[in-house]
């Protein structure tokens, strides 16, 4: 089959062409394990973390990716939840040990033996994947695949972001950035809060054009000053300094959610801090998101069928991998975008 890998750790900068395509045997489903030949597989910035260096893979080279669909065309012998022919995806979480504390407790996110799929197995990159069936999910009929394939990521972790946020009916809830993510949790929030306000900020002017097409009570640049305080606020994007700008716009009690598994470093000249008395004080808090559960990925397809939650979505041919990656490293961000295997 043909896969694109991450062969080696950049520096600072990711390159050019981070990744390689090279020839691999496919891989064989064991006991438990279903075989999914890959129609899509959507492109995170997880993957630049990666190659960066801020989240280092278990073992190179190492196929990426950890939003991927498609059709199921081998199964191990023991697999009863899949049958051939079956439309299939996995995301973040490629397995859990199940028996630890945080386990037993719905928290598998947490679980010291938590393994990402793409980053501690092979991930979506690829034109086959296997995962064991525990760990993978049936796709919504009335979803494509480039439609679905944004959800297993940017969209459930985006929905345990909006939980963890502790949203009610009526609240003021800024998104900090405007990509795969935000723009699904907006949609989220107009179906699920119907009388909440959504305030989002980004950088990017198109991307705040399209936070107010879809139904965003106002929208600004990062630096800007919402007209309302916020009960809670999301960030989603890569760096710092944003997150940290959120803080003052929160009322009392408010919360600020961070959606990131790693952040980038700030530039050394830039000198970031909190006011205890101007950003925390009242019982504001920070609250960071860890990884993604399997409850998380169900119930939030459960929702996206339900509304129908169509991402927006930019389509890359396979052999475009890494010019989906750059653009996403130079914020040219629409929407989620999607490798079309």
């Amino acid at each position: 089959m043909k896969a694109w890998v991450i062969e080696k750790i950049a520096d600072l900068l990711i390159e050019k062409n981070p990744l390689k395509l090279i020839r691999m045997d496919y891989p064989l489903p064991e006991k438990k394990e279903i075989l999914i030949k890959v129609h899509a597989c959507a492109v995170c910035h997880t993957e630049i973390d990666e190659i960066e260096g801020r989240a280092v893979p278990s073992f190179l080279p190492i196929i990426p990716g950890h939003q991927i669909v498609g059709e199921v065309v081998d199964t191990g012998k023991a697999v009863k939840k899949f049958k051939i022919g079956d439309r299939a995806g996995a995301g973040w979480i490629y397995s859990a040990c199940g028996k630890c504390e945080f386990c037993k407790k719905g928290l598998e996110n947490l679980c010291s033996e938590f393994k990402a799929t793409g980053k501690d197995a092979h991930g979506g990159y690829a034109e086959y994947f296997k995962i064991n069936e525990d760990f993978a999910f049936h796709i919504p009929e009335n979803l494509s695949y480039e439609e679905a394939a944004p959800l297993f990521c940017a969209g459930a972790i985006g929905y345990r972001s909006l939980m963890l946020s502790k949203p009610e009916n009526g609240h003021n809830i800024g998104l900090i950035g405007f990509g795969a993510s935000g723009h699904l949790v907006l949609k989220m929030i107009k179906h699920l809060y119907h009388d909440s306000k959504v305030f989002v900020f980004a950088r990017d002017s198109d991307q705040r054009k399209l936070a107010l097409r879809l139904g965003a009570y106002w929208a600004g640049d990062i630096e800007e000053s919402p007209p309302e305080k916020l009960h809670s606020a999301i960030d989603t994007t890569p760096v710092w300094k944003p997150p940290l700008i959120m803080l003052k716009h929160l009322k009392p009690s408010g919360r600020l959610v961070i959606n990131a598994i790693r952040k980038e470093e700030t530039d050394k000249n830039e000198v970031l801090k909190i006011e205890y008395s101007r950003d925390l004080w009242l019982e504001r808090e920070i609250k960071t998101v860890a990884n993604v559960t399997r409850k998380d990925i169900s119930e939030f397809l459960k929702i996206a069928s339900e509304i129908p939650l169509k991402p927006e979505i930019e389509l890359y041919p396979f052999d475009r991998a890494n010019d989906a990656l750059l653009d996403i490293k130079n914020r040219k961000i629409r929407g989620a975008k999607v490798l079309k295997i």
